[in-house]
């Protein structure tokens, strides 16, 4: 690749290189062991930054005209709060110097514990409270006796602990406070580390919190995007030359920007394939975006050229992008989908399930009534999250995240008089038996969910005891879980209780297939447009992107419709069904093709049998009988047996069941003619399905040449 000219060199990142750590350290302890106590770890001083060994004395003569130094040597010597207070000052005095040496990029850092071995500085991190620099791995020891933490703040994970002072890096982060509550639930580890020090990636998450940041179900949404931008700058260090996010920007760097996609989403160059293409999509996106920020911040501080470059950049992106990652990433997800086969649940199993659920819920009901404890309350809230989810088709995430909020302000007023007019006695009975709440569902849409009278007890019921059984006043959640802040997890609780009901195939009960399930399924009732578009916006679907949901699967259709089309193409009789749609269409796939004559001279007998059942004419007993050929070839297994009469007993008994489809022009299927040969056993006892089907058939098509229908 040539090298940028000068005026995108220019273009550079200017931000000091502080992500990466590789030139700061901590310093271990000396290795050997002698007599007397050496003072050889120095401490730097917070008001003239210096190191000395013996800090307290130092403060204490030259700086006790100081607030802090006054309070600390104001309590008595070797006392204990004095000893705290000393500790403040150089805890607070070695974060001043860690702060000058991650911006200079090198330097020893001043850790509270030395290691036994040099160590990268990036094992460390800053106590939120006191800014004591500790271990990675021990520092969830100090948080619970750190002097300075609050006395009502709750006891954290370590996880959770390294996270929340991971915020707390040397050099600020310049982000709402907001926001710095978001990325304190991020899993601290190398790629968090990346996240909070490169500031395109912050401008992004902060970016998408100002616009979402008030829905609480989102900041996992925004944790994740930042993450996929995070390790795709982490494997872009590892293979090109670009060292932050703002390198990515500069339109010589996009092949760079290619190749770390490639790598970070498995692209495989013989194959032409993704194992992740989901992400490769994503990563485009977010680039975009990116590209979008640092433009619009460049021209509200002036910097032209950089606002130049991130628009050559989004000219590029759009020209190329899906040439080299978009179209190979969607041509992979759609070969992955092919040849799959369609998991609907069984009607049987879902009945099952929601008898098991509804046993349970009455046991647990009067348990958690009886004796409130969080084994109770979590036990119903499963299955009653389980079985809304159930009852109305919905996406789990959307339940499981039903605000505390939404629930009580539910409406519970009477039907209006006016409104109750339009509705049958039927339909007004069953607004007074339900409930309706409203929730945020897809993309921020209003979308409905419809509660029975036992769910709205059990709820309220969870309500109730919701503070009795540990759950946390400022959790939002209706299903919220105990001593946590988060919600139960719909798609889990129902995996569960499928497990436990023992039904035939439990990974198909997911809510994504009950969705579609109920989409399809809805065929049976042949709903109008207008009544599928209401059924399919109360499953927050839109009728003109999910139509393929609201019919019979793909492969079904193909099957059972297209194959009649080839069927009596290759029999050629596909002008027999002129005029048709393809559901009239019966064809038996057991049939074998006749000779053209036979063809003809059932024609001929068709008409005398008719002429001879519609008028009172002689019979033209010279003639071939009527309809018999392809039953004889099924029953004598021979295309040359001979055909059969139709006697004027057999004739009415067909007409007594049949003149429906005949009036209808209509050619019955195989159950309706094994229904008549069963009704009239005596009559039809030589005669098979096909045998009636054929002779029906007939009969249309002889009163539809002559004009009778």
């Amino acid at each position: 690749m040539t090298a940028p000219s000068p005026k995108k060199m220019k273009c550079q990142s200017k931000e000091t290189n502080t992500s990466s750590g590789d030139k700061t350290f901590i310093q271990s302890m000396p290795s050997p062991k002698q007599e007397r106590k050496t003072y050889n770890k120095k401490q730097y001083c917070l008001y003239c930054s210096k190191p000395y060994s013996k800090m307290a004395r130092h403060l204490e003569f030259v700086h006790r005209n100081e607030v802090g130094v006054v309070k600390a040597v104001a309590f008595p010597k070797h006392s204990k709060e004095r000893r705290v207070q000393l500790n403040l000052l150089r805890k607070r005095g070695n974060f001043a110097h860690n702060t000058d040496v991650v911006r200079q990029g090198h330097g020893e850092m001043i850790a509270c514990y030395r290691p036994k071995n040099s160590q990268r500085a990036n094992e460390f991190i800053h106590c939120i409270y006191c800014q004591g620099l500790y271990n990675k791995r021990s520092l969830w020891k100090h948080i619970k006796n750190c002097p300075l933490k609050p006395k009502n703040e709750d006891a954290q994970g370590r996880k959770r602990v390294r996270s929340l002072c991971a915020l707390n890096t040397p050099v600020g982060l310049e982000v709402s406070k907001g926001f710095k509550k978001v990325l304190s639930f991020m899993n601290y580890d190398e790629v968090s580390r990346v996240v909070h020090t490169d500031r395109c990636i912050m401008q992004l998450g902060e970016h998408m919190f100002n616009r979402m940041g008030s829905d609480v179900t989102k900041h996992d949404y925004i944790r994740q995007k930042m993450r996929e931008v995070g390790r795709l700058l982490l494997e872009a260090r590892k293979i090109t030359p670009l060292r932050t996010m703002v390198d990515f920007i500069i339109p010589t760097n996009f092949k760079h920007v290619i190749a770390a996609v490639k790598v970070v989403s498995g692209y495989d160059e013989e194959k032409n394939s993704y194992r992740i293409p989901s992400l490769a999509l994503k990563l485009g996106h977010s680039l975009n975006k990116i590209s979008s920020i640092v433009e619009s911040n460049a021209m509200m501080y002036g910097d032209h050229e950089r606002a130049e470059c991130a628009r050559d950049f989004r000219k590029i992106h759009q020209a190329r992008w899906n040439e080299y990652i978009s179209a190979g990433a969607i041509t992979t997800l759609k070969e992955a989908k092919w040849n799959t086969p369609q998991i609907i649940p069984f009607t049987q199993d879902v009945k099952v399930l929601h008898t098991h659920l509804e046993k349970k819920h009455n046991e647990l009901l009067s348990k958690l009534r009886s004796c409130p404890s969080a084994d109770s309350y979590a036990a119903l809230a499963k299955v009653t999250l389980s079985q809304v989810i159930l009852f109305n088709r919905r996406r789990e995430g959307e339940v499981s995240r039903m605000l505390l909020s939404a629930f009580k302000s539910r409406d519970s007023s009477e039907l209006h008089e006016d409104i109750a007019i339009c509705l049958s006695e039927f339909e007004r009975k069953l607004c007074l038996h339900f409930s309706r709440v409203e929730i945020r569902g897809k993309r921020g849409r209003k979308v409905p969910v419809l509660l029975k009278p036992s769910m709205v007890s059990a709820m309220e019921l969870l309500v109730e005891t919701r503070e009795l059984c540990g759950v946390p006043a400022e959790n939002p959640f209706m299903f919220a879980r105990c001593g946590a802040m988060s919600a139960y997890r719909g798609g889990e609780c129902i995996n569960k209780a499928a497990c436990e009901c023992g039904i035939k195939n439990p990974d198909a009960l997911s809510s994504t297939r009950l969705r579609k399930h109920i989409a399809t399924m809805s065929k049976i009732l042949n709903l109008n447009e207008n009544e599928a578009d209401q059924l399919a916006d109360f499953l927050g679907h839109d009728i003109r992107i999910h139509r393929q949901y609201y019919r019979l699967p793909e492969g079904t259709l193909q099957l059972a419709k297209m194959s009649k089309v080839l069927m009596a193409m290759e029999k050629g009789t596909l002008s027999d069904y002129k005029g048709k749609k393809l559901d009239d269409i019966e064809i038996d796939p057991n049939e074998q093709l006749e000779a053209q004559g036979d063809s003809m001279s059932s024609d001929e007998e068709d008409s005398s049998d008719l002429s001879q059942t519609t008028a009172p004419a002689p019979v033209q007993t010279e003639q071939p009988v009527q309809s018999e050929q392809a039953v004889s070839q099924e029953d004598q297994g021979s295309s040359n047996a001979p055909k059969k009469k139709w006697e004027d007993s057999e004739v009415k008994a067909v007409e007594r069941h049949m003149m429906s489809f005949i009036k209808t022009c209509k050619v019955p299927g195989k159950q309706d003619c094994e229904r008549c040969i069963h009704a009239e056993p005596e009559a039809l006892k030589q005669r098979t399905w096909t045998g009636v089907k054929n002779y029906v058939r007939n009969r249309i098509t002889t009163l539809k040449r002559k004009g009778g229908l």
